[in-house]
């Protein structure tokens, strides 16, 4: 029953995003047919499958690609340290013997709030497992700038290898490009060696346009990634939405040779929902983007309903969540 992965684009992000000049008219050319979105996005999960040992796999490389996240107001270091355990150790040691896999598995982060940020490097010491710090007044994003600024710095300081910020809506909503890319950039500037996934908060951008105009306006900015959302939104990530920022990606990629990272957030809780986003990238991008250095996967509950899924694939059965271990 041996799991066979392919590692063939299994490298590290060597190569950083660089900060363009903003350049207005792609922004000003996008165009977005809602419907032949919608049409296409319903496709990923009606008329797409992976299984068996396929699925096994593919759910394998799910886990590869989550960035753990505890963004809860009653976080403590005991609930960082437990979570920063299950990164370095997501799928029990006797279910990976079970499916044939015969090396170390782990999660592509942990994300955590910058209070907890020394707790998760001292708890992930050695593994390789980087630390997010959600930043920038996160989620609302609506912190003086001086404070957005200083509070990237001290996450950086504290040893943070990735920041998530959050954009000012309002600049997407007014149409003043100039004024969103000034503060991205900055973002960057004070992000220094750490990457940078720019969360654009979809659910109160109002339209797909804005969505895309955006995406590439971050991207210019000199994101490493561009994210969906903060996952405290009403509506967070969904196919439609996504679907929109990979084809920006890809325009960007063909435009100047520059592989931005993407990034789903919130909502995505179920072992099929992460093999929709896989499937996403693998179609609209290639293999590569399937990668945790270009694809991440902010999920929270995941983990143990793909744990579940791997369980029924070896064994037969489905376990009781009460057997899951706590992330």
């Amino acid at each position: 029953m041996a799991i066979t992965m392919d590692t063939k684009h299994m490298t590290s992000h060597s190569e950083r995003v660089p900060i363009l000049p903003l350049d207005l008219s792609p922004v000003e050319d996008v165009k977005v047919n809602r419907s032949a979105v919608e049409r296409r996005a319903a496709t990923i999960p009606t008329r797409r499958t992976v299984k068996r040992e396929l699925q096994a796999a593919w759910l394998l490389q799910a886990v590869r690609t989550i960035d753990l996240t505890t963004l809860s107001g009653d976080d403590t270091p005991g609930t960082v340290k437990r979570l920063c355990a299950k990164a370095r150790r997501p799928i029990r040691s006797e279910l990976l013997e079970k499916l044939g896999v015969d090396r170390p598995i782990t999660t592509g982060a942990i994300c955590v709030y910058h209070g907890m940020v020394s707790t998760a490097v001292e708890a992930l010491a050695g593994s390789g497992i980087p630390v997010a710090a959600v930043s920038t007044g996160f989620p609302a994003g609506l912190n003086p700038f001086h404070v957005k600024i200083a509070e990237i710095e001290a996450s950086v300081k504290a040893g943070a290898s990735e920041i998530d910020i959050v954009i000012s809506r309002q600049h997407v909503l007014t149409q003043n490009w100039q004024a969103l890319y000034d503060e991205v950039k900055a973002f960057r500037e004070a992000c220094g060696s750490a990457h940078m996934k720019s969360i654009l908060a979809t659910g109160e951008l109002g339209t797909l346009k804005n969505v895309m105009r955006a995406s590439f306006v971050c991207m210019q900015a000199g994101s490493d990634f561009i994210k969906t959302s903060t996952g405290k939104e009403p509506v967070n990530a969904t196919l439609p939405v996504s679907l929109v920022m990979v084809r920006a990606i890809r325009a960007y990629y063909e435009a100047t040779g520059y592989k931005v990272g993407f990034k789903p957030a919130g909502g995505v809780r179920t072992a099929k929902q992460s093999l929709d986003w896989l499937i996403l990238m693998k179609e609209e991008l290639g293999e590569e983007w399937m990668q945790p250095h270009l694809f991440r996967i902010g999920a929270s509950a995941l983990l143990n309903d793909i744990e579940r899924q791997l369980e029924h694939y070896a064994y037969g059965r489905y376990a009781s969540m009460q057997y899951q271990s706590l992330g």
